[in-house]
């Protein structure tokens, strides 16, 4: 699909020159992936290999969470069946590779967006579906209330991550002497934790709330206050596929816009008959929103009615409908005090 257009510092450099603007051709790269999948009939997801809250999988092998149903909103969107998708469980050190490899569409596994994993990896991360936080958990009998009195801990950290990076930033800007134990797994890092290895757990603070589930006694352990990092948490896909990207960023819009609208997937089929103009566009019945991402006109409504708004899907798998009863926080909508904010379909 090729697009024209004229830039304005292309303009400068010819009006410089002494040459008449011209328009300039670039080419955009044709969608790949989306064509793939349809004729796959099913959206190859990269999950985490087992995160309570987030992706997991159960005895017969059917996987929930956070992460997981966004790939199920992304199936929805294209085929209209959240099940077609095909859950890939992915360890951290080989995530990114995977992608690139194309074992994998789409990378939903609380992957943290930086510049650098942007520009090494050649990969995109669309929007963030979670604005999570490095933090620590300790046993309750060390009496720490804060991460300042933690000078001499052992402290558990998962290698190939930037919660290492964040360790060890963190220690050396407040002069706090520690002894760090790196484990390639996150599994490892649980087990060495839970058998008093090390005195400290760090990682992003939704891993602690899910992870802390795991322990043999839960409840002997306490996650502290304090949040040591920006950890924007979001999908991840290959760059130079700009439809994909495109996509799977409107998916993870629309889920918002939904909650902020009150379209919920208890009452969608009412918000089918709306006669608000921005109702109207995100549920298909004005526009053609959808059809200009390659998708149907009612692919929003798709994506609501199989499984919800972005607040449907937090509450039931990490908030207050779920075991790990995460508060909002960062994550509640710009209209009630949060930071989650979503760009307008119009």
């Amino acid at each position: 699909m090729k697009r024209t257009f004229v830039t304005g510092l292309a303009i400068g450099l010819l009006v410089a020159a002494g040459i008449a603007a011209a328009a300039i051709t670039y080419e955009r790269y044709d969608t790949k992936t989306l064509k793939r999948t349809i004729r796959r009939d099913a959206v190859l997801c990269g999950v985490n290999t087992g995160l309570p809250g987030f992706s997991t999988p159960d005895a017969s092998g059917n996987w929930a969470g956070f992460d997981v149903d966004f790939c199920r909103a992304v199936a929805a969107a294209i085929f209209n069946d959240p099940k077609k998708v095909t859950f890939v469980p992915l360890d951290a050190t080989d995530r990114f590779k995977e992608l690139q490899s194309r074992k994998v569409d789409i990378l939903s596994r609380n992957s943290t967006w930086s510049m650098s994993r942007e520009t090494n990896y050649d990969l995109y991360f669309p929007a963030v579906s979670y604005y999570d936080g490095q933090g620590f958990m300790v046993p309750k009998a060390r009496n720490v209330d804060a991460a300042l009195d933690l000078d001499g801990s052992k402290v558990c950290v998962q290698d190939g991550t930037t919660t290492a990076l964040n360790l060890a930033d963190y220690f050396r800007g407040n002069n706090i002497k520690y002894t760090e134990m790196k484990f390639a797994k996150l599994e490892e890092v649980v087990k060495a934790y839970n058998a008093g290895q090390c005195d400290t757990f760090t990682a992003d603070a939704s891993q602690l709330y899910a992870l802390r589930l795991t322990l043999g006694k839960p409840d002997d352990h306490v996650i502290l206050p304090d949040i040591i990092s920006k950890e924007p948490l979001a999908p991840v896909v290959r760059q130079r596929d700009d439809d994909w990207m495109m996509m799977v960023k409107w998916t993870l819009y629309a889920m918002i816009n939904a909650e902020e609208l009150g379209i919920t997937s208890a009452n969608i089929d009412e918000a089918l008959k709306s006669k608000k103009p921005d109702v109207m566009r995100l549920v298909g019945t004005e526009g053609v929103y959808g059809e200009d991402l390659g998708l149907s006109k009612d692919w929003a409504a798709r994506i609501i009615r199989h499984v919800g708004n972005y607040g449907e899907v937090y509450e039931r798998n990490v908030g207050s409908g779920s075991k790990l009863r995460i508060p909002r926080g960062l994550n509640q909508l710009w209209s009630a005090g949060g930071i989650q904010y979503a760009p307008p379909i119009r």
